[in-house]
């Protein structure tokens, strides 16, 4: 890994300061390490070398002007999730194909008004439908990790391109979108940080939408300090997001290096669950106990719903799916499917099946029945009925303590294939993040050790609703005690 990929914002932004590189020569050797190692890892879609060269010279502009930010300079790679003006937007779909918004997602504009430089389009499971990114139509994506087996490994979904650009040393920091659990299993999975933010903290206009009440943007990097520093960037108002929460973006950087005297932990005894391997248990037990360690009180806590939030979950975004996903019908963009004499039915019918994949073909089927005559009120409001239930077990355990301490995922990084063939094992690997997600709660996940087979595993720090300042602290402490310093075998030469 050269020196300059090896860098994290903080410290290449310590480096623009004393004048020890420009932005410029950081996109080269960015720009380098991509090309170098996208055709082993398929982490970029679309790799945009002259956006990233014309960004870094404006940057290189505001450095020298002195009226840079945190960010800018600063590579970040973006799930092509997020439509970038100008620049190929596929979510990693058929159906999208030559799709070149006229627009900017509020989230990448956020990040370029920052001085933020964009690498590339990183890839990702198609519509971010997955556990795994083995859906994409641009082909999965290979984890940088590697176990002694020496078999390739998923790097999680469905911000696997993302997660695995960061854990690769390709990019300091990347963005993704979280609806179940994208963000935080990926970066347990690829031994890095992932932050999803509270719901509607982060504008969602002009990011292409799976499940719009879960839908949520955050980041990806390889300390908490670090994504803090790029989750406050995106963060903040949206006017043109009827979801996005009217409160300023905060300082979580501030917060990473304070201690957690007094703070006070919970661990849900339902995340115990039969046939977790014992090795998570451990590093769970292990994690409560560094907090601990360092002043916090542990304290142990009920969420009794959670059992129903994946079957719950499973209901709802497949629902929002079926909905969203009606827009792309071959009229207006990306792909058409028409041969002479169809009518327009047959447009229709031919361009869906030949544009989405098995699996969101799968979801859509899944919610359109679950919206249907005669089954909304047995399925989908009785679902909504169990999101309020598991966001009341939520409220009751935060008034008890200041964070909730769980595993992120199920299990390390499996191999690519093991599970392609069993929906319902792959839907699992969520298992973990989903409650929080339904609650619309703030969740980090930090790297705190390596399985058997030397594959990373993540702890995840879950906080009441807009309080990602006391995540972020508690996390700080948890990155601190773990001093969690493995490399995966893939990495920027």
């Amino acid at each position: 890994m050269t020196d300059l990929t090896n860098l994290g914002i903080a410290q290449l932004r310590d480096g623009f300061t004393k004048k020890d590189f420009t932005a410029l020569e950081v996109a080269e050797a960015t720009q380098a390490a991509i090309r170098n190692a996208n055709s082993e890892l398929n982490a970029f879609i679309t790799i945009t070398n002259d956006e990233a060269f014309t960004g870094a010279k404006k940057a290189d502009e505001r450095l020298a002007k002195g009226d840079a930010t945190a960010m800018t300079g600063i590579p970040v790679g973006v799930k092509d999730l997020f439509c970038t003006k100008g620049v190929l937007t596929t979510a990693a779909s058929h159906i999208l194909e030559g799709f070149t918004p006229e627009y900017e997602s509020a989230i990448t504009q956020k990040l370029w008004d920052a001085g933020a430089v964009l690498p590339g389009k990183t890839n990702l499971d198609e519509f971010a439908m997955g556990s795994a990114n083995i859906t994409s139509h641009y082909g999965n994506v290979v984890n940088p990790w590697r176990a002694a087996d020496g078999k390739d490994r998923v790097p999680g979904g469905s911000s696997g391109g993302s997660a695995a650009a960061v854990a690769a040393g390709l990019v300091p920091a990347a963005l993704g979108t979280d609806t179940g659990g994208s963000i935080r299993q990926p970066a347990s999975f690829c031994g890095i940080v992932g932050v999803k933010p509270t719901y509607g903290r982060c504008s969602r206009w002009g990011t292409i939408a799976f499940a719009s009440s879960l839908d949520q943007a955050g980041v990806f990097a390889r300390s908490v300090e670090d994504a803090a520093i790029a989750q406050q960037t995106i963060s903040g108002y949206d006017k043109m997001d009827s979801t996005s929460a009217n409160r300023p973006a905060e300082d979580f950087a501030s917060m990473v290096g304070k201690d957690v005297k007094g703070l006070k932990v919970g661990i849900p005894k339902e995340y115990r669950m039969d046939g977790m391997p014992a090795e998570i248990d451990a590093l769970w037990q292990q994690g409560a106990k560094w907090l601990q360690e360092q002043g916090a009180e542990i304290i142990d806590i009920s969420l009794p719903h959670t059992s129903y939030a994946l079957p719950t979950y499973y209901i709802i975004a497949p629902a929002e799916c079926s909905s969203n996903l009606a827009r792309y019908d071959g009229v207006r963009y990306g792909l058409r499917v028409m041969e002479k004499g169809d009518s327009l039915i047959d447009m229709y019918e031919k361009t869906r099946a030949a544009g989405f994949g098995d699996e969101v073909k799968r979801r859509i089927m899944i919610g359109t029945y679950v919206l249907s005559a005669g089954y909304y009120d047995a399925y989908y409001k009785k679902a909504q009925r169990v999101i309020t239930l598991i966001a009341q077990d939520f409220a009751k355990a935060y008034e008890q303590v200041d964070v909730i301490l769980t595993p992120t995922a199920p299990s390390a990084a499996f191999a690519i294939g093991e599970k392609q063939d069993d929906p319902i094992a792959m839907y699992l690997n969520d298992i973990f993040t989903v409650p929080a997600s339904l609650a619309g709660l703030p969740g980090i996940s930090v790297p705190a050790g390596l399985d058997s087979k030397g594959l990373p595993l993540g702890l995840q720090i879950l906080a009441p609703a807009f309080d990602e300042m006391t995540m972020f602290k508690a996390a700080g402490v948890l990155e601190q005690a773990a001093q969690f310093n493995a490399k995966p075998a893939k990495v920027a030469a």
